[in-house]
Formats: C-alpha cells, structure tokens, sequence
C-alpha cells in the first residue's frame, strides 16, 4: 500500500483540493491508504477530537470514502509543522498531501509557513495542492495576522488558527485595525 499523509485544517477548499490529487493518484482504489490528520494546538483537544469534528475533516473523509480509497482519522497536536512531520514518520508515509495557501514572500517570513516548514524539512516527498476556491472572498479575517476563513458566515471563530489571535472577525464587519497587508 502506499500510504498518504493528508493533513487538513478548517479550510474546506484547500482539503478539496487534496482529497482530488490524492483520488487522482494512479490506481488510488487498489493501493492508496491514506491517513486523515488534524494537528490540534491544545493536547487535551486532541485525545478527544478527531479530524472528523472539523467541516474539512468530514467532508475529506466522505469524499475519500466515496471514492474508494482507504481512509482512517488520526490527530496530533502541537505545532501544526512538527506534528505533520511526525506522523508522517509514525505511519512511514510515502507522501505529504499538504493543502497550501498563497502567501507572499514577505507573508511567509512574518507569520510563517506549514507548508514552507514541512517542505524543507520533510525526508519524503511533499505535494502542495494549493486552494479549489482562491477566487472566492473569505468569510472570516483575522485582524491581527490577515489570515482568512472560507466557513459558514454565522460561524464563530474564538481564536485565529495560524496566530492564536481573537481578533478574527466576519468579512465586511467594522474593525479598529484594519488587516495586514503582505
């Protein structure tokens, strides 16, 4: 079996796109395992969540389900980057499918990169997907780091996932800051 290291985040379109490439893969039904992961912050979060819990995670593990391929939830927690790189080598997985976003260059030094970090350090080959819906405006900005939320719009989100912020606020709504520009 070749084995699939899939870690998702909140975002829905980027674990789109990566349920895609991976059901893409070459005789994906017959001999793709792929492992569903979520890297939570919190270690108390994570003995009782699954990626499941997560809108992506569900829809991920549907979608892979539907499709045939082998499918099975795992959690870590931790930073996002070295949880990822763990499990990758706890499962002896023979790829990354990582869901990426467009940082700028200047973006990605300030605030940092999963997918940069995980690239570089990963002893296995990384495939970064990138996002189905960039052309969509995001539901949801945090104001202290700019990143943005594509989720329900009567979605609360208490804290920012890449920052730990809790200016994260509805797309449209008045702040007092505006949001970075990078």
């Amino acid at each position: 079996m070749y084995t699939v290291l899939l870690p998702v985040d909140m975002a829905e379109s980027r674990a789109t796109a990566q349920v895609e490439t991976a059901i893409g893969l070459p005789n994906a039904t017959e001999d793709v395992a792929v492992k569903l992961l979520h890297v939570f912050r919190e270690a108390d979060r994570a003995e009782e969540a699954s990626p499941l819990q997560l809108r992506a995670g569900e829809n991920a593990y549907e979608r892979l389900e539907e499709a045939g391929l082998s499918v099975e939830p795992v959690t870590r927690y931790g930073d996002p980057a070295e949880g990822i790189l763990e499990a990758a080598d706890d499962y002896d997985a023979d790829m990354i499918l990582l869901g990426g976003r467009k940082r700028s260059p200047l973006g990605s030094v300030l605030f940092g990169s999963v997918s940069q970090e995980v690239t570089l350090d990963a002893e296995r080959p990384v495939v970064v997907t990138g996002d189905r819906e960039q052309q969509h405006i995001p539901s949801h900005r945090c104001q202290s780091c700019g990143e943005e939320y594509y989720t329900e719009e009567d979605l609360e989100i208490p804290s920012c996932r890449n920052c730990g912020g809790t200016k994260v606020e509805r797309v449209g709504e008045e702040s007092e800051e505006p949001a970075p520009t990078a």
